[in-house]
């Protein structure tokens, strides 16, 4: 018997990340990608972080920086990170919160927690591919959440008492979603968390994204919503997830989850059992520039990627056939594109990259692999001139399969 015959059934349910395949791209300079959802590196905060390296690692705090921590995270950090929950109305304590490896972990650390074999997942449709891989180790059945979605809560149980277990969760990101870039408003978000009320279920909120608003107001987040309701994050079935990784910087993997009391004991135990701890010298590193420059450098962010995605809109109107349609996001990375009925994002990806022109085909985004004539377009990482430029190639491969 071959160590392949030994892996546990749930591999079966594992696949690549065609996001993480299509990121190989990058490397390739004559290829103008939309198909990174990554910062712009040219705008990391490099001289605070060299700043705050230099103190971590000062003789007087490396004893600290270098050592083990505490599973729960670094307490000034979390202390920040109260500090910025209240400001977006969701009052709480560090006891609330917990660092993890990127919301990513979280998301791992979520299913693991909530999801038994055949347990049902309410997930948009589509969602982000990192949340399916996340979710779908733990033999979840997915179906589909949707503000829209005129379904009795009973008709949904019913269907997930069928399926051999009960709704567990919705997952949902409200702001510039991966991979739409739509922002759920304020009657769809008060329809979600009436239906994980009517549902019993948990509501995990993926907020990656909520601090890159380039147009409209700012909306309040699904657990500011339910505490002013329920009047004490204690009572709340929201899970809160953030993330630097879209502000500050993504290679040091540092995230968190915002919840009642009782769920961040239990991602403890599973944080101890997986990793013991988020690496404390990233922890303080981003504590200090969090504390230093944050809101500076994402005013300076939201200047850059809004501009750029203004120059993705106003290219797709210049450049799209009649038939084909997007959306028209106020914030976030990403533009999501609905080509016509019977065209495959995947077959125009090969032809698009003959045009030096990459982007993510839409089928992965989706749970059941359906809506393959979609395709997500990231504006984050390509300068105006260059957008246009890709968008235009783009746009002669489309009129050449018409």
């Amino acid at each position: 018997m071959s160590l392949p015959d030994l892996f546990a059934n749930r591999t079966l349910r594992m696949s690549a990340s065609e996001i993480r395949e299509l990121l190989k791209l990058l490397d390739q300079p004559d290829i103008i990608s939309f198909a990174g959802g990554i910062p712009d590196p040219a705008y990391f905060p490099r001289d605070a972080f060299a700043e705050a390296m230099d103190v971590a690692l000062s003789e007087q705090a490396a004893g600290v920086s270098l050592q083990y921590s505490t599973s729960e995270g670094y307490t000034p950090l979390r202390a920040w990170i109260a500090q910025h929950m209240a400001g977006l109305g969701v009052p709480c304590s560090p006891d609330n919160i917990m660092i993890t490896a990127g919301s990513q972990q979280a998301l791992d650390y979520l299913g693991k927690l909530l999801i038994d074999k055949d347990d049902t997942a309410l997930v948009g449709w589509p969602t982000y591919l990192g949340a399916l891989g996340a979710f779908n180790a733990y033999e979840p059945r997915f179906d589909r959440l949707d503000a829209a979605d005129n379904r009795a809560p009973e008709e949904i149980a019913e269907a997930a008492k069928a399926a051999g277990g009960r709704v567990k969760f919705a997952y949902v990101s409200p702001d510039f979603a991966n991979p739409t870039g739509v922002t759920l408003d304020m009657t769809e978000r008060a329809a979600l968390l009436a239906r994980a009320d009517a549902l019993d279920c948990a509501l995990i909120e993926d907020a990656a994204y909520q601090s890159l608003r380039y147009e409209g107001e700012s909306l309040a987040p699904f657990l500011a919503m339910e505490i002013e309701a329920k009047g004490d994050i204690e009572a709340c079935r929201t899970i809160y997830l953030g993330s630097f990784s879209k502000t500050l910087a993504p290679g040091l993997r540092v995230g968190w989850v915002v919840a009642a009391k009782p769920v961040i004991s239990q991602l403890v135990l599973i944080k101890q059992a997986a990793d013991l701890q988020t690496a404390t010298l990233n922890q303080i590193a981003v504590a200090h520039v969090a504390q230093a420059v944050f809101d500076d450098h994402v005013a300076t962010l939201r200047d850059v990627y809004s501009t750029r995605m203004r120059a993705m809109l106003d290219a797709l109107e210049e450049h799209m056939p009649e038939e084909v349609q997007w959306t028209r996001p106020e914030g976030g990375m990403f533009i999501w594109v609905t080509l016509p009925r019977g065209m495959d994002g995947k077959a125009l990806l090969e032809r698009a990259l003959k045009a030096k022109v990459a982007f993510v085909p839409g089928g992965a985004f989706y749970a059941d692999g359906s809506n393959a004539n979609t395709l997500r377009l990231n504006f984050s990482m390509v300068t105006p001139a260059r957008i246009h430029e890709g968008v235009a190639r783009l746009g002669q491969v489309l009129r050449a399969e018409g």
